[in-house]
């Protein structure tokens, strides 16, 4: 439960991919060869695959390039009165077979452009799950998701086109320039200039295309992230009737993005035209200039065959290298995006084993060592903004300690920090006497489970969501956790049993029956030590007192911390820790606190401490939270 604070809920949240795009380096080199090496080493891993694609790629453009050749004897040949067919049948072949080698080399890049792509999702999946807290903090989850999604298609796009039709796509134009030049310098020449003028205006807008593609790809991503925030807090929305206020704020980021995309699409209509026009203005040049040139003698109709066709093969590399080139250019935004996301800082966990723990039997309590202590421990979110000054108590094996305070007190984070989703500022976190930082992250995990009051329940089936910690469960185990956490009549009352599915979120189970699904789930793992947050907010009386029963039964199997707000759980504890904004806690029994802490003996005779005979009060209007 969070303490209901700034200061405990960590830094606020709502960072996004424009943010990060503020920060980028000034000196990066945004060029189109930078880009380009930027590809190849994507496709490290693949790079046979490329290889061979180019390879039958040049051979079917060789064939292509073959073909005007031909096509120049059978014209001279039938001008000469000579027979042509042969020469008609090896222009149908080379045809063909150019055709075939080019769909085996299209089908190996865009195979290869999907390895790739699988590569880089699961690498930013991986990277996404073990992100320092911190960075979920800053980060939004809709557009850190849209990374993995809408990033990575756009650049399989890139890779699998892209590089390919720079390389095959140059050197073809360069040998259709090569003949060109043995059939008529002339001509060559002018082509080239007007080639070159069109190559002038793709140079000035490419930059211009790079950056509204950035901005689009960064708004794609803002849309994502309102989104998910708003169907994450649907019932809210509904009951506040604000469907349309929130698709007015998604809508400006949709705005946005069209936007960007309009901008995107203004300069690449202009790039097209320009490559079409140099293109047309050339092969009319060749047809004029040529015509005149056969006309008076000064070169065979065959040659000035050979050169048109030329001229026009030459259209579809010079274009394929003008398209790959803005296809870059778009796809650095994507990759930036994508690159940000991998150099986000990770959970180090220290040495650990992969596989999924198993059930175990509750371990043997050390002698003198408390499952949980700490010593002395100080942290703060933001600098100069301490949650916790100080903090020391301990956690004996198989005791129950209640932890109270009002809100903002640090409740919650002490649990952040025992689940290591933090590092102490100072003093230290032990586990059976060993330092938390020693044991690393991994080690302190398997010590222990966790449920809070944001009881996560899965898109799954009720078995899958009790055995998340320890899938391959017996069967007896998983009967036991049903029996202390009464949901046998749950499982006896659902269509498939534990085989039902329960919805995104659990939606289809009440509050109270996540509460005790996410219990059933922790004391399946048999940790040694139990956080948690809250336990008996979401049930009746009756269910409240079982669970104060499965909790005093629990309490022989491993050590428990609850976070406390009604009287009744607080009062069967063994030990009591009251956290003190901005200094130490004050530790004892109920009737010592009531006896010597002035914050205890306020908050047990107010709200703040709730008698567990009936439905949570207000206070002030508020509920009492944290």
């Amino acid at each position: 439960m969070s303490d209901g604070t700034a200061a405990d809920a960590g830094p606020a949240p709502g960072t996004t991919v424009a943010d990060d795009a503020a920060r980028e380096s000034p000196g990066e080199d945004r060029s189109t060869r930078a880009a380009v090496a930027t590809l190849y080493r994507l496709t490290a891993g693949h790079r046979s695959a490329v290889a061979v694609a180019v390879m039958l790629t040049l051979a079917g453009s060789a064939l292509g390039l073959a073909q005007p050749l031909v096509a120049r004897q059978a014209v001279d040949a039938s001008g000469r009165g000579e027979v042509v067919w042969p020469l008609l049948a090896l222009l149908g072949a080379l045809f063909l077979v150019e055709a075939a080698i080019g769909s085996a080399g299209r089908f190996l890049l865009e195979r290869m452009g999907e390895g790739v792509v699988r590569r880089l999702r699961m690498d930013l999946v991986g990277r996404l799950l073990r992100l320092e807290m911190r960075e979920y903090d800053r980060h939004r989850s809709g557009d850190l998701i849209s990374r993995v999604t809408t990033d990575t298609t756009l650049l399989r796009d890139v890779v699998s086109q892209a590089l390919v039709d720079l390389v095959t796509g140059s050197l073809v134009a360069a040998g259709a320039l090569v003949l060109m030049a043995w059939l008529d310098p002339l001509l060559l020449l002018l082509v080239a200039l007007t080639v070159a003028v069109a190559t002038a205006v793709v140079s000035s807008l490419l930059q211009g295309i790079r950056r509204a593609s950035e901005r689009m790809q960064d708004s794609v991503g803002a849309v994502a992230a309102d989104l998910e925030r708003a169907l994450g807090a649907l019932p809210m929305v509904r009951v506040h009737r604000a469907e349309d206020r929130e698709t007015a704020r998604i809508g400006a980021r949709v705005e946005e993005a069209y936007e960007a995309g309009v901008r995107t699409a203004k300069l690449a209509s202009v790039m097209s035209p320009a490559v079409e026009l140099a293109v047309q203005g050339s092969f009319l040049v060749v047809l004029v200039v040529g015509g005149l040139r056969v006309g008076g003698q000064a070169g065979s109709l065959g040659d000035l065959v050979a050169f048109l066709l030329y001229a026009s093969y030459l259209v579809l590399p010079l274009s394929s290298v003008f398209h790959a080139v803005s296809l870059v250019q778009r796809g650095m935004g994507a990759h930036r995006r994508v690159d940000q996301a991998l150099r986000l800082p990770v959970e180090h966990t220290g040495p650990s084993d992969a596989r999924p723990r198993r059930a175990r039997p509750a371990p043997s309590a050390p002698a003198g060592r408390p499952a949980l202590a700490l010593h002395d421990v100080r942290f703060g979110y933001d600098p100069g903004r301490p949650v916790l000054s100080g903090v020391s108590f301990a956690v004996p094996h198989r005791r129950q300690v209640a932890l109270v305070g009002p809100s903002g007190a640090g409740k919650s984070t002490v649990f952040a920090l025992v689940a290591g989703f933090y590092e102490p500022d100072a003093g230290a976190v032990q586990f059976d006497g060993r330092p938390a930082a020693e044991l690393g992250r991994d080690a302190c995990r398997r010590r222990i489970a966790m449920v809070d009051q944001n009881t996560h329940v899965v898109h799954g089936t009720l078995r899958e969501n009790i055995t998340y910690a320890v899938p391959d469960a017996p069967e007896a185990e998983i009967r036991r956790v049903l029996s202390l956490t009464r949901l046998e009549e749950l499982v006896d009352r659902l269509p498939c049993g534990l085989d039902t599915v329960v919805g995104e979120r659990g939606n289809t189970l009440s509050g109270g029956e996540r509460q005790r699904v996410a219990l059933a789930r922790a004391l399946l793992a048999r940790p040694a030590l139990l956080l948690l947050d809250e336990p008996t907010a979401h049930l009746d009386a009756i269910n409240e007192a079982a669970l104060t029963t499965v909790m005093k039964d629990v309490a022989q199997e491993c050590a428990l911390l609850i976070i406390a707000h009604r009287l009744s759980t607080v009062r069967h504890a063994d030990h009591i820790v009251v956290l003190h904004p901005g200094r130490g806690p004050a530790c004892g029994s109920h009737e010592q606190l009531l006896a010597r802490d002035p914050l205890y003996r306020e908050l047990a005779t107010s709200q703040m401490l709730r008698p567990g005979d009936g439905p949570p009060a207000d206070h002030g209007g508020r509920r009492a939270n944290g």
